[in-house]
């Protein structure tokens, strides 16, 4: 077979030598420009510490590339078009996916408390427009720049398009070291970025819903709905819904702090389930005895390690900023828990081992880096163990040292599916300020009393017959915990639960039919961006 190969490709050079210029250039202008990787994105490949905004364009380019026939090829429905036209339309949209549509900068004067006049940057970028309001948290952080907040604003995009919401994506943030200001003064920064940000309509329950990130939360949250609804909004009915992330008694949800950390353990679930997937990288089914190593112990990582311990995994490791705990027999993470409420530190923790080795590279099965980007790279990569990689934080792996693992045989659950319990649940808290009443509110005793009483009648009729001898019947588990599913928080792990099983089920759709074997980052990128591209192809692109 490769000799015929051979033989054609010797031929075929032998041919184009005996062309004529004119008829060389009229044979590449007919192929078709197939989609290409930006130049500036090629190194990204190969580096050690690539910017994320490269990552995540880089990422996106070749799921772009492995696509781009199959998009080709529904634009068959267009018969008026010919064929250079709709790969045009294809190319066309494929580039716009590839860009951020706005990004604003804004500086602003504030005093501090000493009296002294300081200039404040802050951020906010839009990427594509395709669904509305557009979705994505505000930081406060010292690395917070243009690049950053654009990269940041279209993993977003990918995101809510992997786990099926109906959001763009958006990021903000402001250059700050919050610990440097006290209260008073980061209300006031936060108040004025507000403004900031309405004066230029890049915020508001219909356009833009801005949510908690890297050193912010529900206070801030807070603020920005309070500052809204006594200046633009003092008229919108869905003024709460201007923001996600906010205190319960102000218009949040229960269910919300955990829910990153329930997200990346019920996307790992979906695949150690599943005997298909764990087959391909030789392990049984289920979490029982599964030994997994945590990286950061923060809201995703502490929530990440509490229910992957629940399922029955032996958590080994923790590794922190400043210390790291192993333990062969397993980590008690309830214990743990108890252990950091008080101490607020992981630090001292007596039922486990500080050590100084580097816990990415311990031998383990799943590994899951719930912290900070680009923690596995071409460096470490082939001294990684773990044959399960769970991707909690935004970006921990480089794209060389993924390299290095995919051919290793190691299965990646990608950052874009994994971490998405969290805008998942600040979907739920939009739709329950703009529908104004809280989950479970309406229906749930009906539904509690509904499963009671069809029990107790059909325990009545086994009654009536003559002889008596049928038992009682019983709710089984699964029918008490659906009985006993009344409050928010329940209905909402429910539907949190519902949402990533569906989106679980369409990478793995995807990785097969595109013959991915273990790349499920391109084969979510891929079902991403066949959504996005549909949105944007059916309303037309120039809507942006």
């Amino acid at each position: 077979m490769l000799r015929i190969l051979s033989s054609v490709n010797t031929l075929g050079m032998r041919m184009r030598m005996r062309m004529s210029p004119q008829a060389q250039m009229a044979l590449r202008t007919s192929r078709r420009e197939e989609h290409q990787m930006p130049e500036k994105l090629k190194p990204v490949e190969t580096d050690k510490d690539p910017e994320f905004s490269a990552m995540v364009l880089y990422y996106y380019h070749k799921a772009a590339q492995t696509m781009e026939p199959q998009l080709i090829k529904s634009m068959a429905q267009y018969a008026h078009l010919k064929p250079k036209e709709r790969e045009a339309r294809v190319s066309a949209i494929l580039n716009l996916i590839g860009s951020v549509s706005t990004c604003v900068e804004v500086n602003f004067p504030i005093v501090r408390q000493d009296g002294n006049y300081e200039i404040v940057t802050g951020y906010r970028a839009h990427h594509v427009r395709h669904r509305l309001p557009l979705k994505g948290g505000i930081r406060y952080a010292m690395d917070v720049d243009e690049n950053e907040v654009k990269a940041l604003a279209s993993i977003m995009t990918f995101k809510c398009a992997c786990v099926n919401l109906p959001y763009g994506g958006s990021k903000g943030g402001i250059r700050i070291d919050p610990k440097k200001y006290n209260a008073a003064e980061l209300q006031t920064i936060t108040r004025r970025f507000t403004m900031e940000l309405l004066k230029r309509n890049m915020i508001g329950p219909g356009i833009d819903v801005p949510a908690p990130d890297v050193n912010t939360g529900p206070r801030e949250m807070s603020w920005i709905v309070d500052q809204y609804s006594k200046t633009f909004g003092y008229k919108d009915i869905n003024a709460l819904a201007i923001v996600t992330g906010k205190p319960v008694h102000v218009g949040g949800i229960n269910g919300r702090h955990s829910a990153t950390g329930r997200g990346v353990w019920k996307a790992g679930d979906l695949f150690i389930q599943d005997k298909e997937w764990m087959d391909l990288i030789g392990f049984k089914t289920g979490w029982k005895d599964k030994r997994c190593i945590v990286q950061g112990f923060g809201n995703v990582g502490s929530f990440a390690a509490k229910f992957v311990h629940e399922a029955g995994a032996k958590v080994i490791g923790i590794k922190e900023f400043d210390v790291s705990l192993e333990n062969k027999d397993g980590i008690d993470i309830i214990d743990l828990f108890d252990y950091v409420a008080e101490k607020k530190s992981i630090k001292g923790y007596p039922k486990a081992q500080e050590t100084s080795n580097d816990l990415l590279t311990q031998d383990c099965d799943v590994l899951l880096p719930c912290a900070t980007q680009k923690v596995i790279t071409n460096e470490n990569a082939k001294d990684v163990k773990a044959k399960l990689i769970l991707e909690g934080a935004n970006g921990p792996t480089t794209p060389a040292g993924e390299k290095i693992l995919l051919d290793k045989g190691v299965l990646f659950v990608p950052d874009l599916y994994c971490n998405a319990g969290g805008v998942t649940v600040s979907y739920f808290e939009y739709l329950k300020n703009i529908n104004h009443v809280s989950y479970g509110k309406m229906n749930s005793k009906t539904t509690s009393e509904l499963i009671r009483n069809v029990i107790d009648s059909i325990n009545e009729s086994l009654n009536e017959c003559n002889d008596g001898s049928f038992p009682k019947i019983k709710a089984n588990r699964k029918l008490k915990k659906m009985r006993e599913c009344t409050t928010e928080a329940d209905i909402v792990d429910a539907a949190l639960q519902t949402v990533m099983e569906s989106a679980a089920l369409g990478i793995k759709q995807v990785a097969n039919k595109f013959e991915l074997c273990n790349d499920l980052r391109r084969a979510a990128y891929i079902w991403s961006t066949f959504k996005i591209f549909n949105a944007l192809e059916s309303s037309g692109i120039s809507q942006q």
